[in-house]
């Protein structure tokens, strides 16, 4: 499966108020998740990550995005949305630490389809879980900017922090 090499990058483009702000650069583990790289390779090339938006953030843990519905100002029903289909889950040794990228769900362990987090502390509890297939290796300091941003009852930001996905190869 997959032709993803390891030297294959992510790079989320990141504007708020429709300035920069900031990228986040991502590299994968297709050695242990590559069905969620290929997942997340084959959207980011169709374009499905363009225009959605970290819809979930949480201080001391992590920011989500990745949802379709996040296209739409209706902010109800963000965090709903997927690609259509499911990713069989890969848990992996690799631990849920600072900068660790990993795929959302629902409590079906084989649901995830395109929402996405990275881990801005250690989160070890949810080791063995969630699949994990990336890390940051550079942008950090954006997404501790994202995750500290004002938010609502949902924690959803206040402010649209929109991503437009481009993938390189090492």
């Amino acid at each position: 499966m997959g032709d993803v090499t390891e030297g294959t990058r992510a790079t989320l483009s990141l504007t708020s108020k429709g300035a920069p702000l900031g990228e986040i650069v991502i590299r994968f583990f297709s050695n242990v998740a590559p069905r969620h790289v290929d997942n997340f390779v084959k959207l980011s090339q169709e374009g499905f990550y363009n225009g959605t938006t970290f819809h979930r953030v949480i201080p001391g843990f992590m920011i989500q995005g990745g949802d379709p519905n996040s296209k739409n100002p209706d902010r109800s029903m963000h965090g709903m949305g997927g690609p259509g289909y499911k990713v069989k889950a890969e848990f992996n040794s690799t631990p849920h630490k600072r900068g660790v990228l990993s795929m959302a769900r629902a409590n079906d362990p084989d649901s995830a389809g395109s929402q996405f987090f990275i881990c801005v502390a250690d989160s070890n509890f949810l080791d063995w879980q969630y699949t994990v297939f990336g890390e940051v290796v550079s942008g950090m300091e954006v997404a501790d900017r994202i995750v500290n941003m004002k938010r609502d009852g949902r924690d959803n930001p206040l402010e649209r922090v929109e991503m437009t996905v481009s993938i390189s190869e090492g």
